[in-house]
């Protein structure tokens, strides 16, 4: 009995240590019930709400406006609902995420891409290189979780 007691209180505070170092951006999401690529994929086809596991692999450095998010094998551009919140600029680059919002399977512009790319400090020669739209998942993010 003293074990179970034990095991009760231990676990709690297990969790709580796990989650103190979570940073929170938007809503106040659940990091549970995410789905894979492929329920990703699905949810872009539904319009429907998703929330998705990725690795960040940048952010922009002018404003934190967006992120490119490695989910599985694809990267998904995430930009944050009605530009209600940012998330940090720098440092953010192999950390754990949690996105919840709504995905959808776009043609990205070339002024668009080019726009991420100027956000990115990108060299202007490098810039002019892009002149093809890019078909791609994006995610409109209504609340994050960055670990």
């Amino acid at each position: 009995m003293k074990k179970l007691i034990l095991i009760l209180v231990f676990i709690p505070l297990f969790s709580i240590a796990q989650n103190a170092d979570s940073k929170y951006y938007g809503e106040k999401i659940n990091p549970e019930n995410t789905v894979k690529l492929e329920g990703l994929i699905n949810h872009a086809k539904e319009n429907s709400l998703a929330k998705v596991n990725g690795t960040i692999l940048s952010s922009c450095p002018k404003k934190g406006c967006w992120m490119q998010v490695q989910v599985e094998t694809d990267t998904v551009q995430v930009t944050f609902k009605d530009y209600g919140f940012f998330v940090p600029k720098k440092g953010l680059e192999n950390k754990k995420v949690v996105l919840e919002g709504f995905v959808k399977q776009d043609t990205i512009s070339v002024k668009m891409l080019r726009h991420f790319a100027e956000d990115a400090g990108k060299p202007k020669s490098e810039i002019k290189k892009i002149i093809k739209p890019e078909f791609k998942l994006s995610f409109i993010a209504n609340g994050v979780i960055i670990n």
